[in-house]
């Protein structure tokens, strides 16, 4: 500590660890379709490309599997969704649709490469048979309701069961995206949904959580979080009956929440905004921030400081 005569000891630059370290954090908190943009800040503001590329190979691979974003196969056979799901290591992930691995370069943000699963990757012909069966009728369901969305149905528990006796669960995922940077506006939309098949019980119970963001920037930064869980439950069918059951829970789920966003959309300037700031007074005009001098209180302090003589 410096003597009470000395001048302040002067704050310790930041190393380059932790630098990296408020870099990724920055990145990896980016709204949904915005790393692009905070990466080219991040960038220019360390100045260090090292530090850089330090950041952004640890904040990607954050980034891309909490957004679940998908990537198009180099073969175009289909998307990739990154997700925890599907990963098998830092770089390759399982397309259940395709029976495909890909290899993704995170940073980029593309797919590199994919090659056939291995038999040991893939579930058994019965677990298959319910798998796919539900994936068809979930992709209908995606490619009717979201403009640009993906879903992928994995299994995570029993795929080498045989036949029936055995339980077994999947994960159901859907993403879905919505970018207009050229209108400030920026969304995304994921549900996550466990599947857990109790052959002893013939029982199929769900649970499921739903995300939705939204940034809107244009001379402004409002961000809209909001999310929500379900449980519901059907009973143990044959493939194509739990399919159609299924996707018909999710879909009731799914529009029931969205429509009770819309709900409170309709409300929100008279709740909740008018909780969050100042009303505006009864002309409902903004202050004139580039003309105050038509206000006498401002002609008084002009005058009381003899400002412009």
């Amino acid at each position: 500590m410096a003597d009470g005569g000395d001048e302040p000891d002067e704050a310790e630059e930041l190393g380059g660890r932790q630098k990296a370290e408020i870099a990724k954090w920055f990145l990896a908190n980016a709204p949904a379709g915005e790393i692009q943009y905070v990466a080219k800040d991040m960038r220019s503001i360390l100045g260090d490309d090292a530090i850089y590329e330090m950041a952004a190979a640890e904040a990607y691979p954050v980034y891309n599997k909490a957004h679940l974003i998908a990537l198009q196969m180099p073969d175009r056979s289909g998307d990739v969704l990154i997700t925890a799901y599907g990963e098998l290591d830092k770089n390759n992930y399982f397309d259940p649709r395709t029976a495909q691995v890909a290899t993704v370069d995170h940073v980029k943000q593309v797919c590199t490469n994919v090659r056939p699963a291995s038999d040991e990757e893939l579930p058994s012909p019965y677990i298959e048979e319910f798998r796919s069966t539900l994936a068809d009728e979930l992709s209908k369901y995606v490619g009717e309701t979201y403009p640009k969305g993906t879903c992928a149905v994995y299994c995570i528990s029993g795929k080498d069961a045989e036949g029936p006796g055995a339980d077994f669960e999947f994960v159901i995922v859907i993403s879905a995206t919505k970018y207009s940077p050229q209108n400030f506006c920026n969304g995304r939309w994921q549900s996550t949904w466990n599947v857990d098949f109790k052959d002893d019980l013939q029982f199929v119970e769900i649970k499921g959580k739903i995300l939705v963001g939204s940034h809107y920037f244009e001379e402004g930064n409002v961000h809209l979080d909001a999310k929500n869980e379900f449980k519901d439950s059907t009973i143990f069918q044959s493939p194509e009956d739990c399919a159609a059951s299924i996707t018909n829970i999710i879909c009731h789920h799914e529009t029931e929440f969205m429509a009770s966003l819309e709900a409170s959309y309709v409300h929100l300037p008279d709740t909740t905004f008018k909780d969050l700031r100042r009303k505006l007074p009864v002309t409902r005009t903004l202050f004139p921030w580039h003309s105050t001098l038509q206000f006498s209180l401002t002609r008084d302090i002009t005058r009381e400081l003899e400002i412009g003589q």
